[in-house]
This record gives C-alpha cells, sequence and structure tokens, in this order.
C-alpha cells in the first residue's frame, strides 16, 4: 500500500529539482497528448521549443520572447510576493484587465493631444486601477474575514464584463464604423508604448518587469518587510510574536500584486495589443501563477519561467499554423506545466512509503 508520510523538514534537493522534473514530466505527457491529435509527438515539441529560438525565423521570433515574457514576469513577481506570506490572489487576470482599461481611457481621454506627460500618466493610471481592483478583495479580508481566493477570482469576470462595456461603449472608437473596440493607440504616438530599441522587442514593460524583479529581490533579501513576508508564509505563529501586522502585510501584498497586473496591463494595451477590445486578455493573469509557482516565488526564477512560458506561446502559434494544433491543446500543454509542478512539490514536504498498513 502507497502511504504519504510528512517529512520532519522540507527537502532541499526536491524543492531544487520540482521544476526541472515537471517540465520533463510536461514533456513526456504533452507528447503523448499530440500523438493523441495524431501529430508527431517529437516533432511538435521541436517546434513549439526550437523553432523560435533557432528556426529559420529565428530573428522574428526571439524579439517576441521580451514581448510575451515581461507581462507574465511583471505579473508574476507581484503574485509571488503573497504567495510567499500565503495571500492567494487568483484574480490579477482581472487586475490586468482594469489597469488596460484605466491607462487607455487616460490616453483616448487626451486624444489628439500631443504631449510627453500623456504616456507616464497613463502609467499612473493603470498601476492605480490594478491597485484598486485588488483593494476590494483585501479589504473585504480584512475587514470581513472574506476569502482572497474566491473574491478576487469571481471579479475577473466582472472585469471582463467590465470590458466588454468599455469596447462597445465609453471607450469605442467613433471612427470605428460600429465595430467593437477603441482607438488604436500604436497610431497615437504620445500614447504609445513603442519599442525602445527597433527589432528587439525591448519596451517599457520589459523595464519596468526588470525594476520589478530587482525591487522584489533587495525586498526579500534585505528589507524588514520582506522577512514579515517569508516567515509570515513559513511559521504564521512565530510570524505573529515577531509582532507582524497581517493587515498591512494583507493590504501591501494584494495592493502591490495588484499594482504591477495593471502595469502589465497598460503596457500590453499601449504597446503589442495596441487598443481595448472584447478579446484584450488573452490569460497572462492566469498563466502567471504558473510561472510564480515555476520559479519557485524566487525572482530571478520567475524570469527564466516567465522567459519558458513565453516560450510555449510563440512556438505554440508556429505549431498550429505549421502542424495543425488546436488551440485548446497548446493550453492543456501549458496547464500540465501547473499540475506536475504541483503535483512534484507534494514531494518536497512528504516522502512516499509502500508497504502495508497494521490496522488500529
Amino acid at each position: 500500500m502507497m502511504r504519504l508520510e510528512k517529512r520532519p523538514q522540507a527537502s532541499q534537493g526536491f524543492a531544487y529539482a520540482t521544476p526541472l522534473l515537471a517540465v520533463a514530466a510536461t514533456f513526456f505527457f504533452g507528447g503523448l497528448l499530440f500523438a493523441a491529435l495524431g501529430k508527431d509527438p517529437v516533432e511538435a515539441i521541436a517546434t513549439i521549443f526550437w523553432q523560435p529560438l533557432f528556426g529559420e525565423f529565428a530573428f522574428y521570433y526571439r524579439p517576441q520572447l521580451l514581448v510575451k515574457g515581461a507581462p507574465l514576469v511583471l505579473i508574476a513577481v507581484g503574485l509571488s510576493l503573497g504567495f510567499k506570506a500565503g495571500i492567494w490572489n487568483i484574480g490579477a487576470e482581472g487586475q490586468y484587465i482594469v489597469g488596460a482599461i484605466c491607462g487607455a481611457a487616460v490616453g483616448l481621454a487626451c486624444y489628439p493631444a500631443q504631449s510627453a506627460l500623456i504616456f507616464p500618466a497613463m502609467v499612473l493610471a493603470g498601476a492605480l486601477g490594478g491597485w484598486l481592483w485588488a483593494m476590494i478583495p483585501a479589504v473585504l479580508k480584512v475587514r470581513f474575514g472574506t476569502n482572497e481566493i474566491l473574491v478576487s477570482l469571481m471579479l475577473v469576470y466582472v472585469a471582463e464584463q467590465l470590458l466588454a462595456s468599455m469596447s462597445l461603449g465609453l471607450l469605442k472608437n467613433p471612427e470605428g464604423y460600429g465595430f467593437p473596440g477603441s482607438r488604436n493607440l500604436q497610431q497615437y504616438p504620445s500614447a504609445h508604448n513603442a519599442e525602445l530599441i527597433a527589432g528587439t522587442g525591448m519596451h517599457w514593460g520589459v523595464v519596468a518587469a526588470l525594476i520589478a524583479v530587482i525591487f522584489a529581490y533587495v525586498l526579500l533579501a534585505r528589507h524588514r518587510l520582506g522577512f514579515a513576508i517569508r516567515v509570515t508564509g513559513e511559521a504564521p505563529r512565530a510570524a505573529r510574536f515577531s509582532g507582524v501586522r497581517p493587515v498591512r502585510l494583507v493590504l501591501f501584498c494584494l495592493g502591490t500584486s495588484g499594482a504591477l497586473a495593471g502595469l502589465a496591463g497598460l503596457f500590453e494595451v499601449a504597446g503589442p495589443a495596441g487598443q481595448i477590445s472584447i478579446d484584450f486578455n488573452v490569460g497572462y493573469g492566469f498563466t502567471a501563477i504558473i510561472v510564480a509557482f515555476l520559479g519557485r516565488l524566487h525572482p530571478i526564477g520567475i524570469v527564466l519561467a516567465g522567459l519558458l512560458m513565453a516560450l510555449t506561446y510563440i512556438g505554440g502559434d508556429i505549431a498550429q499554423s505549421q502542424m495543425g494544433l488546436p488551440a485548446a491543446a497548446i493550453q492543456v500543454f501549458q496547464g500540465m506545466l501547473l499540475f506536475f509542478l504541483l503535483a512534484f512539490d507534494l514531494l518536497t514536504h512528504f516522502r512516499l512509503r509502500l508497504g502495508r498498513t497494521e490496522a488500529v
């Protein structure tokens, strides 16, 4: 009989090996999935992970790693702070949407004025929008003891309805011949998040992601607040005795993750996406949860995990166009990564025991 036995202390070996095991298991079972769909599994996986980096058109796809990876890293860094403290913000997708709406609204309200202050104002509005949306579950948790997982998740669907309403209403392009969606911010220089270095994919969202990674690293390694976050997640009772204030920690973690998700939404709508539309959100807020855990909630690990997930996005698009793989199969492949990560992570705290159990 197989049973789980709790380890006296967490296994450091499994803690470091878990991401590698999860990736290997995803490759194996993802290959079985592709084979079941009638595709060559080796070719499918090679297309996803090799073509964007070393294929014929790699010169075009490589810059997209930064474009796709920046919002994932930015959101995941914010989420990781809360996850480390046992505060579960599952609604970053909603905060991403609201940040994009608020930031785009500022830019569109200024159209067609030209000013160097418009884009910074959009950045502030995007961060503020995400922060305010995250404050809803935060305030409800500290005031009424509600579950932040459920509240933040349900607010994603509210944000999606708000996005549809804005695309068809207040932010709809008056010169769009009745089609839903806002003006294209890529055609409005003062509100466009353009590439800083042409052909590299480097834009202000990438810069913000790097700043967030540095900030999180310094916070967790050198600051008293970072110590409070780590202690609260690892030993809640010890945290209470050490003077950690749970209310402030909840407000900080949820607020910070919301603001960073809102920034990601703003940089996306002002850059690669270009406009507010009904299908603006593509699931970055949910994928960032995978990125955060795959990176072991460590800022540097999150950067590597973000690039890996960006590779699956780009490679998945290539596999769809070249091999006819359905988009749902790529999403399942990405979801496998989180599933196996959580499954193998169990072995960090438990060990498998084989043998018969004695009757009590």
